[in-house]
């Protein structure tokens, strides 16, 4: 697929592997748009890079039906959904909260079904469409403490691998993609100890590189999975 004016939805979009995806894609001459919860941090990537912005919870029905309502209203058409948002929760068993567990579920897991069901609608109509759920190594093999997060991504890729079941037939590529560590701000976010940059580990860059390969091959083929790994990181 040419990716020149395509109309590409990216969630998660305001920093990490959304944001660096995001740009990617403009620079290959798509149309992106963002969306993310934080309204300040989104309008900042949107005005930085020139995206257009769309503020919303992907894991609140209203606000997903709002964000596809703008997209069909502007450009009538939507061509790719990189399904990004997400974030990590980390404990052992018997420390769980349970209302942090449900609260990663709720993004992960529901949010990406909910962001890819108003997606598949408008795909079935226009009988061609791209979905990118962005999973992780730890959706291919838990690990102590990832509870929470491992199993939003087993259920990911799970959900994938049903919708190609239902959606290829009308011409919609559904790619999964499952970076291994990557320098980001999601380890901020996820509860775990900073660390410092390591040049030899991943960086968003990479992980917007794969995406963008696996969209531009020609639309009688997909990928179904990529896994992404550092070389050799120290």
């Amino acid at each position: 697929m040419n990716l020149k004016d395509k109309i590409v939805l990216v969630t998660g979009g305001s920093q990490g592997i959304g944001l660096d995806t995001a740009i990617k894609l403009k620079s290959k001459g798509a149309i992106v748009l963002i969306n993310a919860r934080d309204k300040s941090r989104l309008d900042a990537a949107g005005q930085e890079q020139g995206l257009v912005t769309l503020q919303g919870d992907v894991s609140k029905e209203t606000d997903v039906k709002q964000i596809y309502a703008f997209v069909m209203e502007k450009y009538g058409r939507l061509d790719v959904l990189i399904n990004n948002a997400g974030y990590g929760y980390f404990d052992l068993l018997e420390d769980i909260d349970v209302e942090k567990f449900n609260q990663v579920f709720a993004t992960n897991v529901t949010g990406a079904m909910m962001m890819a069901r108003e997606a598949a609608k408008i795909f079935k109509k226009q009988s061609c469409g791209n979905i990118v759920n962005i999973s992780s190594t730890s959706g291919l093999k838990g690990g102590a403490g990832s509870t929470a997060y491992s199993g939003t991504k087993f259920a990911l890729k799970a959900m994938t691998e049903c919708w190609r079941a239902e959606l290829r037939k009308y011409n919609v590529r559904i790619i999964l993609i499952n970076p291994s560590e990557v320098q980001t701000h999601f380890t901020a976010n996820s509860g775990r100890e900073p660390y410092s940059f390591n040049p030899t580990k991943l960086q968003g860059g990479d992980i917007a590189h794969a995406i963008c390969s696996a969209l531009e091959m020609e639309d009688r083929g997909f990928i179904t999975e990529l896994t992404v790994f550092a070389t050799n990181p120290k």
